[in-house]
């Protein structure tokens, strides 16, 4: 006998020993998130998140040891944004100085100095301790400002800087997350309510998935001290979290289920769902894993903490729907669809087969090259605004102008220019030459002075590290980051410091700031996105040709992904590129895509659209092995896989739309394209392109082995095998619930099976080791061997003389009963 697979074997211990189960991968997640919490996060520095120059110029300043104290710059103007009156500004600051000086928290205050055009007055302030936690205690200081605003009628205080600044983008964009989670966890439960039609079946999958992301953030925070994480880590573990999550969970449970209404027991029905489903979820984590995993091919710091920790939450995903997932089904037993909510549950109880789905099949079915065209084009005009994208790294000129804070910074840079796009020169050499690079540097400002590329309301500070061996300057310039103004006087300043450094011997010098490692980011993408993509490419296509052993069918799925990312791109584009949609969305276009997010976009929906490719395809490969033909069983597999199809796509679309309300222009264009992706996938691909594809190409579909060689094999084990148990069989009414139309009461019968649902029939034995077992042909009720060794569990099982003529199975099938 075959020995049977792995998700079998794990489903059936888990089933047979629930709480064990259920109490191991809870110790798991408490254990995750306890061992996070204790090593703590080991966040990416500049040293290692730079690349090319700027990534240099961060290296160079890392050496010098400099000691970063926390800076707030206190912005003194008129309440009506006109003319300030400097004596009642001056006095605010003085009673403001004594103050901020009499304040633990701060160590030195400057001497207030008016801006270049008189609107305005700066007071600088140094914080005590460190940068890192600056925004815990900057709120006496804060206080101290509202306190003196009070106090002068006229003028307005805002305070800019390393706290402050921190404090109010954490507060505005914690509270956009928290919006977020409220909104997503209802949502998802409300949708997966009206596809099971009942609140405990509705709950698994959310409650599993909620427990994968909290398991998945401490084993991240673990794995950043091996390989340091972004801040935007665990946020895309929320996201990736509960999108694969509940889809995992979504395609075991709608299996599981769809076997118990065919009759079979829990037990039963939990192995099919698990060499079935379970075989599908572990295939498509599997290609998910790996197309993350090319993310490590962009040599960027920032790209691989986002591929481990999306790594780290699928596999902590599959690994749930295929341990503890088969506990909790065997032990909720009946009360999985309890309470029922009651029009819900008779829509989703439904045994007739969908007029919907047909209907919209119908045109990939009958006409297929034509509407293989139509939709192929549709998709490519979707995806023609793509070929016009432009990248750049995200600043506070994306961020909502709505954010008090933000709104601070813009007046701040208005009076001084200097305080707001930076360029930071940064420049190493041997202690001894530390004068000589001194007086280069003094040499380079001197060719800024009268240039209307920089910033000249401050004279920039040259700083040398302790050990003189690296000396730094900031170099401001009037331009908004994402203006060409600003990289043409980042390209000036690159050309303008090897002539200053190179009559200082074994000096080395670069440029860095936002404005440089945009630049230098996207240069490197553009250089590595090949490798990346071809890495993908070539592991996705040889996974599919493994799994479905088809040349034809992994180059489809290569191509049709392919498809629906560049028409994401294209959305992506046309709304974020543009000015029309900030009304909807409620964002700032800065007339760019966040230079990171193309790359790791088409990795996310490579990886994702193969859950629904696989799950589909598989399906319709079923009903071709059963005898069908192409066109029966593209239909027969579409129809049949619509529902958790559909349902998966709605869950993904609504959690990653969520995250086009946040106010984060990067997260906005995250979730938008997301959600696009998924829903053009599960929409114009799986209605349209897909079928027309298979029908189309017919026998191809399989080249270049066929089906024949499969199907020879499988009944050849069927023949030799007499242990082989006998496939599930549709019941009529009243045959295994006898009871029903006798008005009599079901009973267990002798402690065995558990009682069946209305509406559930109870099936013969099943054999685990056949996945395509309710596509098989069925078998008449006298082929069933007496050697079954299941054959005594079913004590309602009809006597092969029973028979109900003219009588048919719920799917239409001559009822194989009948003599």
């Amino acid at each position: 006998m075959r020995k049977k697979p792995a998700t079998v074997r794990i489903a059936r211990w888990s089933a047979t020993h629930p709480w064990s189960a259920i109490g191991l991968w809870v110790v798991f997640v408490a254990l995750c998130l306890f061992l996070g919490g204790a090593a703590g996060t080991n966040k990416i520095s500049d040293e290692e998140s730079g690349v090319g120059e700027s990534g240099r110029a961060g290296r160079i300043t890392a050496s010098g040891h400099f000691t970063e104290k926390p800076e707030e710059n206190v912005l003194i103007s008129a309440a009506n944004g006109g003319k300030l009156d400097l004596a009642t500004a001056r006095k605010a600051a003085e009673e403001l100085t004594g103050k901020m000086k009499a304040l633990p928290e701060v160590e030195s205050v400057g001497t207030a100095f008016p801006s270049p055009n008189g609107k305005a007055l700066l007071l600088p302030v140094t914080m005590k301790g460190d940068t890192e936690n600056a925004d815990t205690r900057v709120q006496p200081l804060l206080d101290a400002s509202a306190a003196t605003q009070k106090a002068h009628e006229g003028i307005r205080i805002d305070q800019i800087g390393t706290g402050s600044t921190a404090k109010g983008l954490g507060e505005t964009l914690g509270e956009d997350f928290k919006k977020a989670e409220l909104i997503s966890l209802p949502l998802t439960l409300l949708i997966l309510l009206v596809v099971f039609g009942a609140i405990i079946a509705a709950g698994v999958p959310v409650l599993l998935a909620m427990s994968c992301v909290g398991a998945a953030i401490g084993l991240s925070t673990l794995a950043s001290h091996v390989m340091p994480e972004t801040s935007a880590v665990s946020n895309v573990i929320l996201l990736m979290g509960m999108a694969v999550g509940v889809d995992y969970s979504l395609f075991y449970l709608k299996r599981e289920r769809e076997e118990r209404h065919k009759g079979a027991s829990h037990l039963d029905a939990i192995e099919i769902a698990a060499e079935t489903s379970g075989h599908t979820v572990v295939v498509s984590g599997t290609t998910v894993i790996v197309s993350m995993a090319g993310l490590y091919l962009a040599q960027e710091a920032t790209f691989a903490s986002l591929a481990t920790g999306s790594i780290i939450v699928v596999a902590v995903a599959v690994l749930a729907s295929l341990t503890v997932l088969p506990a909790l089904l065997a032990k909720l037993g009946r009360w999985v669809d309890r309470p029922r909510v009651p029009l819900l549950w008779r829509l989703t109880m439904r045994s007739n087969e969908s007029r919907l789905w047909p209907v919209l099949l119908r045109p990939a079915l009958v006409r297929p090259v034509l509407t293989l065209v139509v939709s192929v084009g549709a998709l490519l005009a979707l995806a023609l605004p793509a070929l016009d994208m432009k990248l750049k790294q995200p600043g506070s000129d994306d961020l909502s102008r709505d954010i008090p804070v933000v709104q601070a910074m813009d007046r701040l840079t208005a009076a001084f220019p200097s305080k707001g796009t930076v360029h930071q020169v940064a420049v190493r050499a041997p202690a001894e030459k530390a004068g000589e690079v001194e007086a280069a540097l003094k040499t380079l400002l001197d060719r800024t002075d009268g240039q209307e590329l920089f910033a000249h309301d401050q004279k920039p500070t040259i700083r040398a590290s302790a050990d003189k061996r690296v000396h730094t300057v900031a170099v401001g310039t009037p331009h908004s980051p994402r203006s060409d103004g600003a990289r043409e006087s980042l390209a000036l300043l690159r050309a303008w410091v090897p002539e200053a450094v190179a009559p200082v011997q074994d000096a080395e010098g670069a440029v860095g700031g936002k404005v440089a490692q945009g630049v230098d980011f996207t240069g490197h993408l553009e250089d590595r996105m090949p490798w990346v993509v071809g890495f993908i490419l070539l592991l996705t296509f040889a996974t599919m040709a493994i799994i479905f052993r088809s040349l034809a069918v992994a180059l489809s799925a290569i191509l049709l992904n392919l498809l629906s990312a560049a028409a994401s791109f294209g959305v992506l584009v046309a709304v974020f590129q543009n000015t029309w949609a900030e009304g909807v969305l409620d964002f700032h276009s800065s007339g760019a895509v966040v230079s990171w997010l193309p790359l790791f976009l088409f990795v996310v929906l490579f990886g994702l659209s193969m859950d629904y490719h696989v799950f589909v395809v598989s399906r319709i490969r079923e009903a071709a092995l059963s005898g069908a033909n192409v066109r029966d069983a593209v239909r027969d597999g579409i129809t049949r896989s619509a529902g958790v199809v559909t349902s998966a796509a709605i869950v993904m679309v609504a959690v990653f739309a969520i995250f086009g309300t946040l106010s984060m222009v990067e997260f906005k264009q995250l979730g938008v394209g997301l959600a696009a992706a998924i829903l053009l996938d599960a929409v114009i691909i799986r209605i349209f392109v897909l079928p027309a594809l298979m029908t189309a190409l017919g026998k191809w579909n399989w080249w270049p082995g066929g089906l024949s060689g499969a199907r020879r094999a499988q009944h050849a084990a069927g023949a030799d095998d007499t242990r082989q148990l006998r496939l599930p069989q549709p019941v009529p009414a009243g045959a295994t619930r006898y009871a029903q139309g006798q008005g009599q009461s079901e009973s267990r019968g002798q402690g065995q099976g558990d009682a069946q649902e209305p509406g559930y029939q109870r099936r013969q034995a099943y054999d685990p080791q056949n996945s395509y077992a309710p596509q098989q042909p069925y078998a008449p009720q006298d082929s069933y061997t007496p050697q079954d060794p299941y054959a005594s569990q079913d004590p309602y099982a009809p006597t092969p003389g029973w028979t109900q003529p003219g009588q048919q199975g719920h799917d239409g099938r001559p009822n194989p009963y009948q003599r």
